[in-house]
Formats: structure tokens, C-alpha cells, sequence
């Protein structure tokens, strides 16, 4: 079942991935140069895991098995991009929700920090420590058998359980992507909430709403689609990754490895499955939250029909 919805959802994560980065590129989404920075950068990297986890990863192993790709190097250099690519689409998001914490909580450091130049140069900084990172990874693996000495598949070492390194890279892996992050966003979303709530009582006394009058504040209603546009992003994460998060910490609790039933089985790649599909939502997110860019959806949806119709009327008689 796993499989099947793979191959199905590989080309729907790619195009929706592929449009929102072409949207975003152009900057006529009302957006700042900065937000559509960090949003470029979250689709890429969503894009790269549906390449490399989904397509090159569980397509390859249920489709095309005894490929190239199943080569030990090989396997092995992908498995290093697929978490590599994992990585990075946690973290953009959590340095999405500290732009806009800075934004909206931190009105002297914005000036400074929320600006194209910095989302560029903490987009990379992160990008290239996570790849760095996750180089160890190509070394944990083994050929599970050689054929016509040509080493294929790459399983983990025997030693990755064991050896004391192995286990701290793994448990540092794993605190990093995700539980980290999810205590960072939960901390940011939390005084961003705080924050709002503050300064929304103090605006409404200052602009005499206390009393009930109803003045339109467009400094509020900016914040609002902002907070909104955070808010689906950072809770679309959470929910999505919750139940991997659960599972991982439910066989850390119970001390369970490999004996697992086929519900739990069942529950472990429904997780993969929702991170999967985390890796997709974002786009749907800009649709829901920001009329702009489904102003420019349309447009480019449009554009091949009005294309094709001036070439008929330029060459009618």
C-alpha cells in the first residue's frame, strides 16, 4: 500500500513544489524579499526530498530494486542527500518562524535582520552545515551482498548499534531533526502569540476601540496575514511529523527494535507517509492564505491558453 501511494503522490509533490518555487521566484506576491526567500527555499528543499526520499528511495526499492541505484556507493551518497534534503526542509521552516518572530516581536532588530541579504546568508549557513552533518552517514553503510565484485545495497553497519559513536550520531540525528525544531517552533509560535495579544490590546486603547469602535488598523490586518501565513506553515509541520515523532518515542520507551506487530508496523510507515506528504503542503498553504499568489496560479494557468489564442489572431486574416 506504502508503494503505491509513493509512486502515486512523487509527481503531485514535485509539480506542486515546482510551481510555488516559479510563483515565489517572481516577487509579484506581495510578499517581502526576505519571506519569499525563506518560502523559495523551503519549497527547494521540499522538492528535494520528494526526489531523492521518495522517487530515488522508495520507488527504487519497490519498482526497481536490482537498479544502478541499488549499488552500494550509490545507495549510499543517496541516502546522505535524502536526509541531507530532510534536514534542510525542517530547518528553513524553523528559520521561516524565526524571521517572522523577529518580524513581528522584534521591531528594532527587523530593520537589520529581516532583509534578503541575511535570509540569503542563514539559508545558506544552514543549508551547508546540515549537508555536513549528514557526510558521516555515507560511512555507516555496508554492501549486503557482492555480485561479480560489484558490492550492492547499502544496509547499516552491525556496528552502527554498538559502537559508541554510531549511537551518539544517531541520537544526536534524531534530536536535531525533529525534536529539536519542534521546541523551538512551539517556543517562537508561543511569545509570537504573547506578543500579539499585547500589542493588540494596546493598539485598540490607543486607537479608542476599547469601547467597542470598529476601525480598520492596516498595520493589524498586515501582522494578521502574516501570523496566518506562520501559523498554517509551523502547524502543518507539527501535525504532520507528530506521529513519527510518536513512534520514535514510544520504542524508545517500550525498548522494542525490530519485533514490531503489523499495526505497529502499519503506524511506523504512516508516519513516513505524513512526513512525506509535509514535504507538499506548503504550496497549498500559499493558496489558502495569500490571495496574490493564487492571483498568479491563475495567471500562469491561464497563460498557455491566451498564448495560444494571440497566435491565432495574429495570424487570422
Amino acid at each position: 500500500m506504502c508503494s503505491v501511494m509513493a509512486s502515486v503522490r512523487s509527481p503531485s509533490l514535485s509539480a506542486v513544489n515546482l510551481v510555488a518555487i516559479v510563483i515565489l521566484s517572481r516577487g509579484k506576491c506581495g510578499l517581502s524579499t526576505c519571506t519569499t526567500r525563506y518560502l523559495v527555499a523551503m519549497a527547494a528543499a521540499d522538492l528535494l526530498v520528494a526526489i531523492t526520499d521518495v522517487i530515488l528511495v522508495q520507488i527504487k526499492h519497490h519498482y526497481f530494486y536490482w537498479s544502478f541505484l541499488s549499488i552500494t556507493p550509490v545507495c549510499s551518497v543517496n541516502a546522505v542527500l535524502a536526509t541531507a534534503a530532510t534536514d534542510c526542509s525542517v530547518w528553513f521552516t524553523v528559520t521561516f518562524t524565526f524571521d517572522r518572530f523577529v518580524a513581528i516581536c522584534c521591531q528594532k532588530l527587523k530593520t537589520k535582520y529581516c532583509t534578503g541579504k541575511t535570509a540569503a546568508a542563514v539559508l545558506a549557513t544552514a543549508g551547508v552545515l546540515l549537508c555536513v552533518k549528514n557526510v558521516p552517514r555515507y560511512f555507516t553503510r555496508e554492501p549486503r551482498t557482492i555480485i561479480d565484485n560489484v558490492p550492492w545495497v547499502c544496509d547499516k553497519m552491525d556496528s552502527y548499534y554498538t559502537d559508541p559513536g554510531s549511537v551518539a550520531f544517531d541520537w544526536i540525528d534524531t534530536v536535531s531533526t525533529p525534536f529539536l525544531p519542534f521546541a523551538v517552533i512551539l517556543l517562537l509560535n508561543a511569545l509570537t502569540v504573547r506578543h500579539i495579544l499585547v500589542a493588540s490590546r494596546v493598539r485598540k486603547g490607543l486607537r479608542g476601540q476599547s469601547k467597542g469602535e470598529n476601525r480598520s488598523d492596516p498595520e493589524m490586518e498586515n501582522r494578521r496575514r502574516s501570523v496566518v501565513l506562520l501559523f498554517t506553515i509551523s502547524g502543518s509541520f507539527i501535525l504532520l511529523w507528530l506521529t513519527l515523532v510518536v513512534n520514535f518515542v514510544y520504542y524508545q520507551i517500550t525498548g522494542t527494535g525490530n519485533d514490531r506487530n503489523d499495526s505497529q508496523y502499519i503506524f511506523h510507515y504512516v508516519g513516513y507517509l505524513l512526513r512525506n506528504l509535509s514535504c507538499c503542503t506548503n504550496t497549498f498553504i500559499y493558496a489558502a492564505t495569500q490571495s496574490k499568489f493564487r492571483e498568479q496560479v491563475k495567471s500562469a494557468v491561464k497563460y498557455p491558453l491566451t498564448s495560444v489564442l494571440r497566435l491565432i489572431n495574429k495570424s487570422a486574416p
